[in-house]
């Protein structure tokens, strides 16, 4: 079994790498890798992630098959569904890493502040279902001055829905938060950022931990 910690540089050294435009051997795609996987599967890492084409989480973290068990949603959003994902993978695998990766710019959040300053009325009730679930980490920022500075707006709100996402996980399962106490599991929190590639871990990472952003190490 892989700490969480140790999971988590792999995760940093990974992104590192990405940044740099150098990848991995390990991380390519071979026969007898997935021969070996046909087997069992042993991740060391789950990411709940966003949908979004441009964060395609194996490459951003050049990572190959079988090492990352991935949930991906728009808005990086925690529903029942997601949090049954990641008690499935921290019970049957024994991952002890989760990171909730959101991302700059990011198209669900922008829809929500679309929507509370501008309510369609012919909004699906599917598309409402992600926006009420961002919503809450949205509506006190357009209560600030960043309502009149709409990059920044968005900047802020995507890492608020980054916390609230990760703060769900940790709150919202007996079993997760079981294997938090007492086995070793953590829940973090990051931000791709689309210009630089790099992923700032912000939340949930202690002192302990390396707190700065992967970029800044080299690869």
């Amino acid at each position: 079994m892989v700490s969480a910690r140790d999971a988590l540089a792999l995760l940093r050294d990974g992104n590192r790498r990405f940044v740099a435009d150098v990848r991995s051997h390990d991380a390519l795609p071979s026969r007898a890798r997935r021969i070996e996987l046909a087997a069992g599967q042993q991740p060391f890492a789950v990411i709940l992630g966003c949908s979004d084409s441009r964060v395609p989480v194996e490459i951003v973290f050049d990572q190959g098959l079988g090492d990352l068990f991935v949930i991906r949603v728009a808005g990086n959003i925690v529903a029942p569904s997601q949090i049954g994902s990641v008690e499935f993978a921290a019970e049957q695998f024994g991952t002890r890493l989760v990171v909730v990766l959101g991302h700059s710019k990011c198209g669900a959040v922008e829809a929500t502040i679309q929507q509370l300053q501008r309510p369609k009325e012919n909004q699906s009730r599917n598309l409402r279902s992600i926006v009420d679930l961002v919503r809450p980490s949205v509506e006190n920022l357009l209560a600030t001055d960043l309502r009149h500075d709409l990059p920044a707006l968005v900047h802020e709100a995507v890492r608020a829905n980054i916390r609230a996402s990760a703060m769900q996980l940790r709150h919202g399962s007996d079993i997760i938060k079981n294997l938090i106490q007492h086995d070793g599991l953590m829940i973090v929190g990051g931000e791709y950022s689309l210009e630089t590639g790099e992923v700032d871990f912000f939340d949930g990472v202690s002192e302990t931990a390396d707190p700065s952003p992967a970029g800044s190490h080299g690869p």
